[in-house]
């Protein structure tokens, strides 16, 4: 069996082994720090390969349906294993191994770039090298779509397209998988692209990427699952526009999109927000708040990550009364009680 297929394999019907998540009543308790974390992992044993796909594809579901409490709790146990497993295995086991540990890292990197954390560089710099050290091209490039996300945090915008684009070049769009990840890569780099101005950059980019889908719809499965599908190219549309200053022209993309067709309570989430974003900034706060609620519904603990308070502090003292928005914004801690 191919590498990559094995490591899809093994992830596939992975139990769950983190806690059912919060309720609402606690969804606006913080999520716990990585800072420390990276640097102070626990003690742990090596396992099986099957069994740490298994953890690592559980903490990926955690990630996915947005109980990112449940996930920061479980992390340091999951890396701390992996770390072992990698270290105590050879040859082809150990790239596995090594495959395992990228992605535990990646999602290490996700939340704590929710969290607006500087660990999200150190987790996404361990990722790389992990899945360097694998050879195998889905986690190289999930990690490096994770690190250049930190790089544009910290204004390096065109460095972080430069380092997309290539490794985007480096992936075949033919290949269903390769070829997805290679689409996420063109969709963060315009994304990254617009954060610094570049509006043609931008465009471009979300054309090509665009391009992709239209000729080979990608759908998730498996452990290193990415999402590339005209939904996902859709929203990024949307948040591109935001970042230069021209919502408007997201108006009829978000018009035409079916969020409720995205495949996870994570990613619809992030899509209504940046909908919220869009209709905030074309000075509609009943539309944003309506769609705030949607992130709600669908993902308790997203209105309590830092960005998403500011928008709804925002909304508060916006020039419109909007019902109900205050106790949603006391309810998510955005303003005190």
């Amino acid at each position: 069996m191919r590498r990559r297929n094995l490591l899809g394999a093994l992830a596939a019907g992975a139990s769950a082994v983190i806690g059912t998540g919060a309720t609402a009543a606690a969804s606006a308790a913080a999520v716990p720090d990585l800072d420390d974390v990276l640097f102070r992992l626990p003690n742990a044993a090596p396992a099986s390969l099957r069994v740490l796909a298994s953890k690592t594809a559980s903490a990926r579901e955690a990630f996915t349906t947005a109980r990112y409490n449940d996930l920061g709790t479980y992390l340091p146990g999951l890396l701390a294993t992996a770390e072992a497993t990698r270290n105590a295995t050879a040859g082809q086991a150990r790239q596995q191994a090594s495959a395992i540990l990228a992605r535990a890292y990646v999602l290490a990197s996700e939340l704590a770039a929710k969290q607006h954390s500087d660990a999200a560089w150190v987790a996404a710099d361990r990722a790389l090298a992990a899945a360097r050290a694998s050879a195998m091209p889905i986690p190289i490039g999930e990690a490096a779509r994770v690190l250049a996300i930190t790089m544009r945090r910290s204004g390096r915008c065109s460095s972080a397209v430069r380092f997309l684009t290539t490794e985007a070049s480096a992936l075949d769009p033919a290949e269903e998988r390769t070829g997805a990840v290679r689409t996420t890569l063109l969709l963060t780099a315009a994304y990254s692209a617009a954060s610094g101005g570049d509006r043609a950059t931008a465009l471009a980019l979300l054309d090509e990427a665009d391009e992709t889908v239209e000729r080979r719809p990608q759908a998730p499965g498996g452990l290193f699952t990415v999402e590339a599908t005209k939904a996902q190219a859709a929203v990024y549309r949307i948040g591109v526009h935001n970042t230069l200053g021209t919502p408007d022209e997201g108006v009829e993309i978000a018009r035409g999109l079916d969020i409720g067709l995205m495949p996870s309570p994570e990613r619809r989430a992030r899509a209504w927000t940046d909908t919220a974003r869009m209709w905030h900034a074309l000075g509609n706060g009943q539309q944003a708040f309506a769609a705030l609620r949607r992130v709600e519904e669908e993902a308790a603990q997203e209105v309590c990550r830092p960005a998403v308070r500011a928008l709804t502090s925002s909304l508060i003292y916006g020039p419109a009364r909007v019902q109900g928005l205050r106790e949603f914004a006391v309810r998510t801690g955005a303003v005190p009680a």
